[in-house]
């Protein structure tokens, strides 16, 4: 609730509340306390702080609390692989344990307090952390490791637990990992690959196996974060980290449930400012996969539908299977930026060729036919009965001879080409052979991408193993689904990119005019009035008809003449929801006398149902345009989010809406309307004329304002309906909901 009138705070004053860590811990920015300049209207962060985790990764020295060497123990297993990796970064490692000498021969000291040196890393091999951070903090240690379990996976009182330990987190002034995290982090990586790396985060350590895997297919990886239970460190902090890695060219995420969906997005709008790709597994699509997500970490699974639709306002890439993980992570990593977007499907058989140039045409990826001089140019080495539009089908013969190179680069050298695709769905030696290594000269000599999709199921075949996944220029797959997935995901991130502009830096950081008038009108915990919720519109510069508000019949025929005929008539109470359910509206009225009825049978169907009115609204009557609801909804994630969709009854019947979450600008607001199933409507159907769109989004753009100033006041808030008049005339608000926080 907003307004000194209840003795409550203002916006400033509860951003001045937030920069002075009153309920939270204070935001920091770029290393250093938030100012004002760094805050929303609400007080939330612009920029994502970016952690410094070079001494996590790489550290001078680390401290292994609990060390063992005792055969059998789980300790000593740990300890022994912890050392192995000490020695490959360049660390000093040193066992702490209270009753022990030494540890595999290192010397060992029995505290904290009493380590040699001060160490950068501390890794926890105890049953309970929480009595260590304050030795932690003592010892001025930077990063901490947390394995153990039994925290907010396990329900209310781990996570109170988990909690504390939080807090301890913080006072300590210390970045923690974990708990219930795993030695993911400290794997060891293979230092012989070249190219950009994937970074990889994931909640469950063996779901990352997979992509960890690939380097044994020549896909380099460079770093490993494991964030468990994310007590402290979360996923949002490794995916600003990795942005700022020149060596990392894409970053590959299993994600059960966000700590955070403000850091999620700051993180993610660091990464597309980069241009850094990052590609994400994210459970929860459906309840079942939400409940056993929570389960396992303890947090928030969140809204799926405001989950995905925030992926997709920052670039995120969402998949769905691991493998999808795998293959477009590391194309996105490996591939420059297209020169071109269309995309050639080139085979020796018109099958395959058909097959594949269905499935890319339904996903979405551009087959442009080729030119008539390009066609002209193929057939000189392709027989003239063969189709050489796209997909371009050379029958097999060429590519076993000198033909099959002049093929490949006279598509490549196609200025409309930016991706060529050549599925090879079975070896044939020596043909495959001779193709493939065709295939990876080609990519060596060009900037274009060169995608192979090998099909055989065996794997072991020469032309696979040592030429394809020998090459770091040609992109392999073994399915058409995945290719088809990776290239859609590489042409839209590089796409998205070079059109980014970040919503951070165009947000509000001073409260509007209109959110001061409307101070006076909320009311804690209560649904506003429909007379009231129009009140809040109009201050925020939203349309509503001509009407007025009476208490008398004799004041109702004097208002309808006042808005002129015909009219509507509807109860106006902060009780009501439905009013069309309950009988208390009336439409279409157009004497006296049945305004007149109209006000007595509204007030005696409000008796009846002990309804309490504030008055009738006599109301403009508007007709003729398409129906859309827009609203203001509060996710437990991301906080306020905005929704529009087709509106009347259809919004209940078709669930056809589209939610984006604050801030975005005109262009996310025209996205979500292409989005719409329903969205011919708008364009004008069986006769009618087109609506005005520019209205509807302006309607969408002030309520997003909305949203962002009285976000944290206001429950729900829905525009229903919103009249969208034909191109020209505006839109208009006939209907609004507004319940307070």
């Amino acid at each position: 609730m907003l307004g000194s009138t209840h003795g409550t705070l203002t916006t400033d004053s509860r951003r001045a509340r937030v920069i002075a860590c009153g309920e939270q811990p204070s935001p920091v920015v770029h290393g250093r306390p938030a100012d004002v300049d760094d805050l929303d209207v609400s007080g939330r962060p612009l920029y994502a702080d970016v952690p410094d985790l070079d001494r996590f990764f790489r550290p001078g020295s680390v401290a292994v609390v609990g060390a063992s060497d005792a055969e059998g123990r789980p300790n000593t297993g740990i300890t022994r692989q912890l050392i192995a990796w000490a020695e490959r970064v360049g660390a000093r490692l040193h066992p702490v344990h209270p009753t022990r000498q030494s540890v595999f021969g290192i010397p060992c000291s029995p505290s904290l307090a009493d380590l040699p040196e001060q160490v950068d890393l501390a890794v926890l091999l105890v049953g309970d952390p929480l009595p260590v951070i304050g030795e932690l903090a003592e010892a001025k240690v930077k990063f901490a490791v947390a394995f153990a379990s039994g925290f907010a996976e396990t329900g209310a009182e781990g996570a109170a637990a988990q909690a504390h330990l939080a807090a301890a987190v913080r006072r300590a002034g210390l970045r923690l990992l974990g708990p219930n995290t795993n030695l993911n982090a400290f794997e060891k990586f293979r230092d012989d690959l070249d190219g950009p790396a994937i970074a990889l985060i994931t909640q469950s350590g063996h779901q990352g196996r997979p992509v960890f895997a690939m380097q044994e297919l020549g896909v380099r990886l460079s770093h490993w974060a494991p964030t468990g239970n994310e007590a402290d460190l979360e996923t949002a902090d490794f995916i600003s980290y990795f942005s700022e890695q020149p060596e990392i060219g894409a970053i590959a995420c299993y994600v059960e449930g966000l700590k955070d969906g403000r850091s999620f997005l700051l993180a993610a709008d660091r990464a597309a400012r980069r241009g850094v790709p990052v590609v994400a597994v994210k459970v929860g699509r459906t309840e079942t996969g939400a409940r056993t997500a929570a389960s396992h970490t303890g947090k928030l699974t969140g809204a799926d539908t405001v989950v995905d639709a925030a992926m997709r306002q920052y670039g995120v890439i969402r998949v769905d299977g691991l493998d999808e993980l795998q293959d477009t992570a590391a194309l996105l990593a490996r591939a420059r930026a297209p020169r071109a977007e269309g995309v050639v499907v080139y085979s020796i058989s018109g099958g395959t060729g058909a097959h594949f140039a269905d499935l890319a045409t339904a996903a979405g990826l551009p087959l442009p036919h080729l030119s008539a001089p390009k066609q002209a140019e193929l057939h000189q080495w392709i027989p003239e009965y063969l189709s050489v539009t796209n997909p371009v089908d050379n029958g097999g013969h060429p590519v076993g001879d000198w033909r099959g190179r002049k093929i490949i680069d006279a598509i490549l050298a196609d200025p409309e080409v930016g991706v060529l695709i050549c599925p090879i769905t079975g070896p044939f030696p020596p043909m495959s052979d001779k193709l493939a290594q065709d295939l990876v000269d080609a990519a060596e000599q060009t900037d274009k991408l060169v995608c192979v999709v090998w099909g055989s199921p065996v794997g072991t075949e020469t032309a696979y193993r040592e030429t394809l996944l020998g090459s770091s220029k040609v992109a392999t797959f073994r399915t058409f689904a995945n290719c088809i997935t990776a290239v859609r995901a590489y042409l839209d991130h590089h796409r998205f990119v070079a059109a980014y502009r970040s919503p951070f830096d165009e947000a509000p950081r001073t409260p509007s005019p209109s959110f001061r008038k409307t101070q006076a009108l909320m009311r804690p915990g209560q649904q506003l009035s429909e007379h009231a919720a129009k009140q809040l519109l109009r201050a925020y510069g939203i349309r509503v008809p001509r009407e007025q508000l009476v208490t008398s019949a004799a004041a109702a025929v004097r208002a309808a003449s006042l808005v002129g005929y015909p009219v509507v008539m509807k109860a106006s109470g902060a009780q009501i929801a439905h009013k069309t359910e309950l009988g208390l509206v009336k439409i279409g009225l157009t004497s006296a006398s049945q305004v007149r009825d109209a006000y007595r049978e509204l007030t005696d169907i409000a008796r009846y149902e002990g309804i309490s009115l504030d008055g009738v609204l006599v109301c403009q009557m508007v007709e003729r345009g398409v129906e859309m609801v827009v609203g203001v909804t509060h996710d437990e994630l991301f906080g306020p989010t905005v929704t529009v969709g087709l509106g009347g009854v259809l919004v209940e019947v078709l669930r056809d809406a589209a939610v984006r979450v604050p801030p975005f600008g005109e262009d996310q607001a025209r996205g979500m309307l292409g989005e719409l199933r329903g969205r011919a409507l708008l364009e004008g159907v069986r006769g009618g004329p087109p609506v005005d769109v520019e209205a509807l989004i302006e309607v969408v753009m002030r309520v997003q304002r909305m949203a962002l100033e009285l976000g944290d006041d206001i429950a729900e808030l829905d525009i229903n309906p919103l009249m969208v008049l034909p191109r020209g005339q505006g839109a208009v608000a006939l209907d609004a909901l507004v319940v307070c926080r």
